[in-house]
């Protein structure tokens, strides 16, 4: 097996694993059940579990290339706290989401999917129909080159998607790198 290597991954885990600790700081004291939804490499998921060892992770692609770079990384590292990956299309209803039923998940996680997500909206990843910076512009672009379906949604129908399941949105961070990390908690 393989481990791929994103320089992406490499470059911004450490500013991702900071905003996850500090979100998840008040529950440290407890084990959580984390999914991270489109895994890629495993980069990240063996990143996040060495610094959050209270944290059992389940990482999950679509991908048969990236289950078996996941399953080599944590081969590579003997990972416990993270589980083998499962296959998972998050364009299909939750109840398909590898068995896992509603409410066993106390973190999900989504780095750099939502771009490649089907939303019905001409929309793109905009704060009152702003794109900001002129980067997401040119990724908006770029992303509908390749499947016109693609493209940075909308905060605003983010936010609208998850008050529909019982979710608001927490705050909005600004990133390096023309990134927002979006906090979402149950209502």
């Amino acid at each position: 097996m393989a481990m791929l290597l994103s320089p992406q991954a490499e470059r911004n885990w450490e500013e991702v694993c900071s905003v996850l600790e500090e979100v998840l700081e008040d529950q440290s004291h407890r084990q959580l059940f984390a999914l991270e939804i489109g895994s890629g490499t495993g980069q990240h998921v063996i990143r996040f579990a060495q610094k959050m060892p209270f944290v059992t992770w389940q990482p999950s692609d679509i991908q048969e290339e990236a289950r078996q770079s996941i399953k080599a990384y944590i081969d590579a590292t003997n990972m416990t706290t993270v589980l083998p990956p499962v296959h998972l299309d998050a364009s299909e209803p939750w109840e398909k989401w590898a068995g896992l039923t509603r409410g066993s998940c106390d973190v999900i996680i989504a780095i750099n999917l939502l771009q490649y997500s089907s939303f019905k909206t001409a929309q793109v990843y905009a704060i009152n129909g702003t794109i900001t910076p002129q980067c997401n512009e040119l990724l908006d672009e770029e992303l509908r080159k390749v499947n016109p379906e693609w493209g940075l949604p909308d905060v605003d129908v983010l936010r609208q998607l998850a008050y529909g399941n019982g979710m608001r949105m927490e705050r909005m961070l600004e990133m390096e790198d023309c990134y927002k990390s979006l906090i979402f908690r149950k209502i």
